[in-house]
């Protein structure tokens, strides 16, 4: 069952890249990384070799390709030679092959397209992560979303099938995205599926209004509002691991042990019937 072993990710999206905050990970347990091309400022692979070259070899390694850097902002591309040499360009920024690579939010480039179009851009997007993975750049691939909707217009059944599929994940999801990631997976036969923005970007007056421990099994003394949102979101959707940034080892600890914490699938699956019932009415 996809969440019955949960993992978290480091995420770095919008982190400073401290040392501190990567040795602190590694102490607590956390040994996956996950970055991309255009984390700070297109700098991240680089000032991850340079700061802290002796530690990513303890990591289990993702990170994203398909953005761009373009007149001091970014562009978005499927074009599978771009992707090809920028994970080339990863490996040699980061002294070592990623163990995941990510096709970043493919769906940046779908808008506008007919089905058909956008089927032959998103499957030679993906042929070249696959070849990609097989030449030995990466061990495996896959494709990080925020909007999994648009991916299902282009009718993902025949195309190369991911190891890995990311998507956001928690309370602030909405039914229709979480509906769209399950259509989406199961066309897809994804392998694995990691959540991502638990806390949807960081809206933490939404947990001083709302209470997520309900939907923690007792005991979870102790353990706060954002902790118990954290550990529910690996449930909505299902999902195996969390990516999720801070640069705050406190932080960290507190999410690390916010893992060991059961979750009452029964009050999760009421809880999206409620949802499903919001909408249909």
């Amino acid at each position: 069952m996809h969440g019955a072993d949960p993992r978290l990710v480091l995420g770095l999206h919008r982190s400073r890249h401290h040392r501190d905050v990567l040795t602190a990970a590694l102490d607590l347990g956390v040994t996956a990384l996950d970055t991309a091309a255009p984390y700070f400022g297109f700098r991240s692979h680089v000032v991850l070799a340079e700061t802290a070259a002796d530690l990513l070899p303890k990591f289990a390694l993702s990170t994203k390709v398909g953005f761009f850097p373009s007149a001091g902002s970014a562009e978005h591309s499927l074009d599978p030679g771009r992707l090809r040499l920028a994970i080339e360009k990863a490996t040699q920024e980061l002294g070592r092959e990623p163990d995941t690579v990510l096709l970043h939010n493919p769906e940046r480039s779908l808008g506008g397209l007919s089905p058909a179009d956008g089927h032959a851009l998103l499957g030679n997007a993906c042929t070249a992560l696959a070849d990609a993975a097989r030449d030995g750049l990466c061990s495996v691939w896959g494709v990080a979303s925020w909007d999994p909707g648009p991916l299902g217009t282009v009718q993902v059944y025949d195309l190369p099938s991911p190891d890995v599929l990311m998507v956001r994940a928690g309370f602030l999801v909405g039914i229709d995205l979480l509906d769209a990631t399950t259509v989406l997976r199961t066309a897809w036969q994804a392998g694995e599926t990691w959540g991502m923005s638990p806390f949807g970007g960081g809206h933490r007056k939404v947990w001083e209004e709302f209470d997520p421990r309900p939907f923690l099994r007792p005991p979870h003394d102790g353990l706060s509002r954002v902790q118990a949102a954290f550990r529910t979101a690996f449930h909505l959707p299902s999902v195996s691991a969390m990516a999720v940034g801070t640069d705050d080892p406190g932080h960290l600890a507190q999410l690390v042990r916010a893992l060991g914490t059961e979750v009452d699938t029964a009050a999760v699956s009421q809880y999206l019937r409620a949802l499903h019932g919001l909408r249909q009415s």
